[in-house]
């Protein structure tokens, strides 16, 4: 979990960012944006909540979903031990769409580079997006840059991530993500990229933004 700990501050920064240019939070704007009450967030994919509990500490109202039930008990505990009221559950997207919850901001972070169908996953978000709702996809491109840092030097040079974490064939390239969500609807309008600061050891410092999006990077937008 070290590299998604690393990585966790600036998604986060990054999600806050696209809540607010869209402007899905009614709340009043400040410097450090930091006023969520009142909005329904769900976190897809949120493994151990990361992103899920400083989401809730921000006010919002999160729901925390994974396929994993593993994933779903350590969230769980670690959330009673904070003392956080996150709604956790084990279910898939898809699934959860069929009960016709609905949510003001959507994200999914690493996760649709593991996701077999992207089309029916943008479609359960495009139906569980509230009206001025935000969406945020975090993924890796599928370029050779990403081959050799995502899959090769995490997974067995520098070993951070197990190996066969990645199926490089499953990486997301911009225009892809792009045209997959807006057959649902969703107008994915800003992206950035992501990159590790020179430490010596990747992820030492975290990560920044960067105008090159070849590797990681992220995508955010609302309902056309």
């Amino acid at each position: 979990m070290a590299p998604l700990h690393d990585f966790t501050p600036v998604r986060i920064d990054y999600i806050l960012d696209s809540i607010h240019r869209i402007g899905t939070s009614k709340q009043p704007q400040n410097p450090a944006r930091q006023n969520l009450d009142g909005v329904r967030i769900l976190d897809i994919g949120c493994g151990g909540g990361l992103l899920a509990e400083p989401m809730a500490r921000l006010g919002g109202t999160v729901t925390g979903i994974d396929a994993t039930p593993q994933a779903i008990d350590a969230a769980r505990a670690h959330a009673a031990q904070s003392g956080l009221d996150i709604d956790y559950r084990c279910v898939t997207a898809e699934a959860l769409a069929e009960t016709g919850a609905v949510f003001d901001v959507i994200y999914a972070s690493e996760v649709i580079e593991h996701v077999t169908d992207r089309r029916l996953f943008a479609a359960s978000i495009a139906a569980m997006l509230a009206p001025g709702g935000t969406v945020v996809i975090t993924t890796i491109n599928r370029t050779l840059a990403s081959l050799a840092l995502a899959k090769v030097a995490l997974e067995y040079i520098f070993r951070l991530v197990p190996a066969g974490t990645h199926d490089p064939a499953r990486f997301v390239k911009p225009s892809e993500l792009r045209a997959e969500f807006a057959a649902s609807g969703i107008v994915l309008d800003d992206m950035t990229g992501f990159a590790p600061r020179p430490a010596r050891r990747i992820g030492a410092n975290g990560f920044f933004r960067t105008a090159s999006l070849a590797v990681n990077y992220a995508a955010s937008g609302t309902s056309s």
